[in-house]
């Protein structure tokens, strides 16, 4: 006889920054006796460095099964052809899985793939959709499919109030792609979420309510909403799950060790760490601009360049980079570096995930956001927590070398107190939210405990 409590499909959409914290909440749910299966596509299971080892992994086609989105040729054939092949996939998964030893009774699924609703309904499961986003980006979106909020707005410096947002907004504060009238495919994407979010038992959000209280007491009165975040690894946060120590899914190999070596012979919040993430493609005079400003603020620096954007580095500067100033990886383990104690600032793009390491590991932020949710991130990281500071754009909309030194001091030298104060208040109440007894703890405990009573 099997001794789990319920058994849950987690289906995320196929990007490292989507699926990491899915699987660090299912380790969550797996610690509570549920059974875990992670279902991934094909083609992103092919690029991975790792994977977990102590959950099930099941595959579904996304209709591209060598090479994914590379493949399709557009964004939208992608989709269209993942929501027709993915259905099916998905669909004669679970009912492979109905017939073993422990049925699938719930899923688990990234709103970016809202098809998913209807297939979990012909086989009557619980059904939770996972926001990988925080509350206030959420609330932006689903103002905009709900046509309430009309973008671009006429000027660039108007004021924009949101309902249930905390603080107000201009057009430079917004997720890009819902001002940029090219983005069509994907905003469409971004208000399919919401298509029939009215037909789920739960929605979930990796966040924690103590850092989004207004945002999240307003969308609760349209949703099911819990947060459980912040879904990292919990050796970083609140050390109940002895082995959750990574995330265990990279694209990337770490350069693990000359990272470490070079922070571990740092002084105490000495070193800049920087890094702009999985995604984003920085362009070369901002790649310049970004070095310069780097090397002039005479702080050592850890800068992550992926491969693919080092031929946009100013040329002969890794040469005449010497260890006395800084080191530049291709890739690192964020988590450890920023954990470290030689790390006084993370010069960041303000995706969520990396926003959320910051928060939980209390480190301050010099932020440059690029697209998507990072200007909203960043407002909220500045205004609202207040334990950052933007580095603001040019009318050219680059970030000048002056600009980005004379941040990385505020933040690393006497004028950065409260900035370094805020952000060990926040890493406490982060801790506090998925500790025994926290709001996210309780939280997935009530989302455990509607399972066990509907298996």
């Amino acid at each position: 006889m099997t001794t789990h409590k319920a058994h849950c499909l987690i289906l995320p959409y196929p990007g490292q920054g989507h699926v990491n914290p899915m699987v660090q909440f299912s380790k969550r749910l797996q610690s509570k006796g549920v059974k875990i299966t992670i279902v991934p596509t094909k083609s992103f299971l092919k690029n991975m460095q790792e994977l977990p080892t102590s959950m099930s992994i099941e595959a579904i086609s996304d209709g591209y099964d060598d090479c994914g989105l590379e493949q399709a040729g557009s964004y939208a054939a992608y989709l269209t052809r993942f929501e027709e092949v993915g259905s099916i996939t998905l669909a004669q998964l679970i009912q492979k899985l109905t017939n073993s030893e422990c049925p699938v009774n719930c899923i688990v699924y990234d709103p970016f793939l809202p098809w998913a609703v209807e297939v979990a309904k012909n086989f009557r499961l619980v059904i939770a959709a996972f926001f990988t986003q925080n509350c206030a980006v959420d609330n932006i979106y689903y103002h905009v499919h709900k046509g309430v909020l009309k973008l671009p707005p006429t000027q660039a410096d108007q004021e924009i109030i949101i309902p249930g947002l905390s603080s107000t907004m201009e057009a430079s504060d917004v997720p890009s792609f819902a001002i940029n009238p090219e983005a069509e495919v994907i905003l469409e994407l971004l208000m399919n979420q919401f298509s029939n979010l009215d037909k789920v038992d739960c929605v979930l959000i990796n966040s924690f309510y103590e850092l989004e209280k207004e945002e999240i007491d307003w969308m609760s009165k349209l949703y099911p909403i819990k947060t459980i975040g912040p879904a990292i690894p919990s050796m970083y946060l609140d050390k109940r799950l002895h082995d959750d120590k990574e995330y265990e899914l990279n694209m990337f190999k770490p350069m693990t060790d000359e990272c470490l070596n070079l922070l571990n012979h740092q002084p105490i919040s000495s070193v800049l760490y920087a890094s702009f993430g999985s995604l984003a493609k920085v362009e070369a005079e901002q790649m310049e601009e970004l070095a310069w400003g780097l090397k002039n603020s005479n702080k050592k620096f850890l800068w992550v360049v992926r491969s693919a954007e080092a031929p946009k580095l100013p040329k002969n500067f890794l040469d005449e980079l010497t260890s006395e100033e800084g080191l530049v990886v291709s890739w690192c383990p964020q988590l450890q570096v920023l954990e470290h104690k030689s790390i006084g600032c993370f010069l960041t793009h303000c995706g969520w995930n990396s926003t959320l390491e910051a928060i939980c590991l209390g480190v301050p932020m010099v932020t440059m956001p690029q697209w998507s949710d990072q200007p909203t991130n960043t407002k909220l990281v500045q205004d609202v927590w207040e334990m950052g500071v933007r580095a603001k754009q040019d009318d050219k909309g680059i970030v000048r070398r002056e600009v980005i030194e004379e941040c990385i001091k505020l933040v690393m030298e006497e004028k950065g107190k409260v900035i370094r104060e805020n952000a060990k208040k926040w890493k406490e109440l982060a801790r506090n939210a998925v500790d025994e007894g926290g709001s996210s703890d309780k939280n997935i405990e009530e989302f455990v405990s509607k399972l066990v009573t509907i298996s």
